[in-house]
């Protein structure tokens, strides 16, 4: 299945950024951008993460989907520390994903920090629109992914900028904040994306396998169970 490209019948003219990961809700993320008749900049972060293959996979997949422009920021969140996607003497959790506690994946204000960079590129390209890939329902518990974070820092980011104080209101765009993960499969499925090229394993290999037990896994696998459709995910032998 191949990815969703741009045609002429579907030129975009409004430009919007894309935070993208490389990984399934990311990708999806620009796939309804693209959709929707924008502009595509995407915009990824090397943030001392412990896997690299999601940015290659990133940079790949906004190749061929068209995006108007693709950047990888350099952000080395490890010098920070505080979580096991920059800290290798932080395990990765793989005993199942638990809502009452924010899990030691979650990287400290990580999203303040991608938006804020993927803010400064909207007012560069003119975009009045940022997508951000975040979920509210089958998602690891972390705090900047609810929509009352999304809320406040579109506020935040109304009031910050030359563009939100001129009167071009600023969009935090988030499609996927109150689907389930099979809803998002569902959705990406229908603009044609394969998600065979995609990586959301937390600690997947340098050819981009997944673990398979980690969080982001588990329920990367599950949506693909409740849709029925077969898992592509590349995995470790």
């Amino acid at each position: 299945m191949a990815l969703p490209k741009k045609t002429k019948s579907s030129q975009a003219t409004v430009p919007a950024v894309i935070l993208l990961s490389g990984g399934l809700d990311s990708v999806t993320t620009l796939a309804m951008a693209i959709s929707r008749g924008f502009e595509c900049h995407t915009i990824s972060f090397d943030y001392g993460q412990r896997t690299r293959s999601e940015l290659y996979a990133a940079e790949k997949i906004s190749k061929q989907m068209g995006a108007a422009s693709h950047r990888v920021m350099n952000v080395d969140m490890s010098q920070i520390g505080g979580s096991a996607l920059t800290d290798n003497s932080i395990d990765v959790p793989v005993g199942g994903v638990d809502k009452s506690d924010i899990p030691v994946t979650y990287v400290p204000a990580r999203n303040t920090v991608f938006l804020s960079f993927a803010l400064a590129l909207a007012e560069v390209v003119d975009a009045n629109d940022i997508f951000i890939g975040v979920n509210a329902v089958d998602y690891s518990g972390y705090p900047d992914c609810r929509p009352e974070y999304i809320q406040a820092y579109e506020i935040m980011a109304n009031l910050a900028t030359k563009a939100g104080v001129e009167g071009h209101v600023l969009n935090i765009q988030t499609p996927l904040i109150d689907l389930t993960k099979a809803q998002i499969i569902q959705a990406g499925l229908a603009l044609e994306v394969d998600y065979s090229l995609t990586v959301s394993c937390y600690q997947a290999n340098e050819l981009g396998e997944a673990c398979g037990v980690c969080d982001s896994c588990r329920l990367r696998k599950q949506g693909f169970v409740e849709v029925g459709v077969v898992d592509p995910t590349l995995y470790q032998a």
